[in-house]
């Protein structure tokens, strides 16, 4: 894509408040969903939820985690939510592997930003997402998902980059078959 279009998108989303993850799904891909007009102005309600591991050398941890499937799951994401349960957080499973661009924007509690590659294994962590912030959190590179937990618990648990992520929910939009609220940024 034309980085001076992409540019003139990402200013147009941010006046709109359409999430960053949409004109990037919109990249090439022919039939993409249009983009969401109209910013939210209430948390969303508790979306269905599938088991999670991730797996470190200090142990195995699981979790209950809400996927955000649709355009606007993932453009309200953790918004306007007042807390995020240790066992549980959010997660962004994209189509296909995409670069992932979140922010804070509405979102009153910090998050870790865990961004997990291809591989199923964590590309990298940003902890502690600061509330409200509008500054761009990034994968710097294409990734299966982006999952979102409760603020400074990544460092508790002892949660590292290289740790396996396991989810049916990282299969696809449909968990029933094996096989990115911070949200995503304009």
């Amino acid at each position: 894509m034309n980085y001076k279009v992409l540019a003139a998108l990402m200013a147009a989303c941010v006046a709109q408040a359409v999430p960053m993850a949409i004109v990037r799904a919109q990249d090439g891909a022919a039939g993409a969903e249009a983009p969401l007009m109209g910013e939210p102005t209430q948390a969303q309600p508790v979306l269905p939820k599938e088991s999670l591991s991730i797996v470190s050398a200090s142990g195995t941890h699981v979790f209950s985690v809400e996927v955000a499937r649709t355009p606007r799951q993932q453009q309200v994401g953790e918004m306007f939510r007042t807390a995020v349960p240790e066992d549980g957080g959010m997660l962004f499973s994209w189509k296909t592997p995409r670069q992932s661009d979140m922010w804070m924007q509405n979102t009153a509690v910090p998050l870790d930003i865990v961004f997990i590659g291809t591989d199923g294994r964590i590309a990298s962590i940003v902890e502690n997402a600061v509330p409200y912030s509008l500054a761009y959190i990034s994968s710097h590179g294409p990734v299966l998902a982006t999952l979102e937990l409760a603020g400074g618990l990544t460092a508790k648990l002892g949660i590292t980059v290289g740790d396996k992520v396991v989810s049916s929910a990282l299969a696809g939009e449909d968990t029933s078959h094996a096989t990115g609220a911070a949200h995503p940024a304009p």
